[in-house]
């Protein structure tokens, strides 16, 4: 098995795993959690229920490169967003922001627009994100 640590760059990839907002279904988040860290990166869950301004902060704090956004509630219109502002407003807009959740088309294209990297619906398997990360993150640091 490959991992994030057999890259070139040894560094592995750090992901902020978060759930905005008052949705407390996190199987999903938690399995993608899971294998993300099972592909050799490191893993910061924040759990359920946070405000964007909790994870901005902890965006900051743990220095990742990924912020893992995941809503089922539909409430993503409004919190996916404010992660973006309160991101950009620390500094921190380089952190690539990746999606997840119950997300309708017409929002997803809205979300692209407003800076959102990727959005992972129902369905998609984790090794599709695992590879996605591999290769937006590392061409991202040599942008940075």
């Amino acid at each position: 098995m490959t991992t994030d640590a057999d890259s070139p760059d040894s560094t592995p990839i750090r992901v902020l795993v978060a759930k905005p907002g008052l949705d407390g279904h996190d199987r999903g988040a938690k399995v993608v959690a899971r294998a993300l860290r099972d592909a050799g990166m490191e893993v910061i869950y924040t759990g359920i229920r946070q405000t964007a301004e909790m994870i901005v902060e902890a965006a900051l704090q743990e220095d990742v490169d990924v912020v893992g956004l995941s809503s089922l509630s539909g409430a993503h219109m409004t919190l996916f967003p404010r992660v973006l502002d309160g991101l950009r407003a620390r500094g921190l807009g380089h952190m690539i922001v990746i999606a997840g959740g119950i997300i309708p088309a017409e929002d997803a294209e809205a979300l692209r627009a407003a800076g959102i990297a990727a959005i992972f619906g129902p369905g998609t398997s984790t090794e599709t994100i695992v590879a996605w990360l591999r290769d937006e993150v590392p061409r991202r640091r040599a942008e940075r």
